[in-house]
């Protein structure tokens, strides 16, 4: 299986669900760094399950360093990771060793793996492995967040239940954000989308969600077209979190059926800066971006992992079967979703960065 990526920072994730451990291994992170505890472990707990609406797999998501920390700074060395598992319930995965999930990966890893994959918590298909993740972005975050570069992100949509979107809302909302149980820019519209959620559930199903994100202060020109354009590289990412089926850039899919003079976005010069009278491309032209605010939404699928019964087929004696599934499963991914879109811009921008400046980053303006 690929567990790595990046080519100024370097990530190596391992681990399963249901193994002792999962983890993470950084290399490209500037040495002297202090890691800011506080800001690490609020930010893990927004990933965290247990709440309304998510699994009740209850895991502390204590990390432990194994190396490159010395004294509270980075020392320049690889820094690993580690997250234990404490809380799995391996039991309520027996049957699925023949019996194939509808819609998750059990089949094609089946196939690709001869059977030799682990399916509890669907082993390192499982959205566990976004602990570690969540940790490097947040670390990356941190570091981002001291040369004044911001990377919000919102639930924007459960089911038919429509958030503002961040051009909507006025800039105090986002800096409350993260103090809410649920990022949302109207508090109105949470209750509406829990319910939704719990609705689903109570009829043995799932809901299906997106999350608007936003990047604000970036300078101008990040990104390597063709190949390595700033929509190639964070697509890459996103689309490696479980569950994501679509990232839209700007207003993509309205600018689909839409017409230039509609959605062109003119420049023009404020106060000696040049900005965009509007930013329907999302702050990305030509694969690189144009100094405003980088703006995409990224759409989840319903959870596959339903009560409700399902057809499916026996891979042992080939034969067609009935699966309904139990154990602890989120009826709505995205509710936990919103520091791991944050997570993997946050490590996209920051490569995209050393790709442009170099060096570890210091002195970037």
């Amino acid at each position: 299986m690929s567990a790595n990526w990046g080519k100024h920072l370097q990530l190596s994730i391992f681990g399963e669900s249901h193994q002792s451990a999962v983890g993470i291994n950084i290399a490209g992170l500037p040495a002297g760094f202090r890691l800011d505890e506080a800001y690490l472990q609020a930010f893990l707990a927004a990933r965290r399950p247990g709440r309304e609406g998510t699994s009740q797999r209850r895991e502390s998501d204590q990390y432990h360093i194994l190396s490159g920390l010395y004294e509270g700074r980075l020392t320049g060395a690889p820094l690993c990771v580690i997250f234990t598992n404490n809380d799995t319930h391996s039991g309520d995965y027996r049957q699925l060793a023949n019996l194939m999930r509808p819609s998750h990966s059990d089949y094609p890893a089946y196939v690709r793996y001869h059977g030799a994959n682990d399916v509890r918590g669907g082993g390192h298909f499982s959205a566990r492995l976004t602990a570690p993740i969540c940790f490097a972005g947040a670390l990356v975050m941190s570091i981002l967040n001291t040369y004044g570069i911001r990377v919000d992100a919102h639930i924007l949509n459960i089911g038919k239940i429509q958030d503002l979107r961040f051009e909507e809302a006025k800039m105090a909302a986002y800096d409350d954000l993260y103090t809410k149980p649920y990022p949302v820019l109207d508090d109105q519209r949470l209750a509406d989308m829990l319910e939704t959620v719990k609705q689903a559930a109570s009829s043995q199903d799932s809901v299906g969600g997106s999350i608007e994100a936003m990047v604000s202060g970036l300078s101008v020109g990040l990104g390597e077209p063709f190949f390595d354009s700033v929509e190639s590289t964070l697509s890459h990412l996103l689309f490696s979190i479980p569950a994501c089926k679509g990232v839209i850039f700007g207003d993509g899919l309205a600018m689909s059926s839409g017409y230039g003079s509609a959605y062109n976005d003119p420049y023009q010069y404020q106060e000696g800066q040049v900005v965009t009278l509007s930013n329907h491309n999302g702050g990305i032209l030509g694969g690189l971006t144009n100094g405003m605010p980088l703006r995409l939404t990224a759409l989840f699928k319903p959870t596959p992992s339903i009560a409700r019964p399902q057809s499916t087929i026996n891979v042992k004696t080939h034969e067609n079967a009935r699966l309904a599934l139990t154990g602890r499963h989120d009826p709505c991914v995205v509710l936990r979703a919103v520091p791991i879109v944050r997570a993997m811009l946050s490590i996209g921008i920051y490569d995209l960065l050393l790709e442009r400046y170099g060096g570890e980053f210091h002195g970037f303006k």
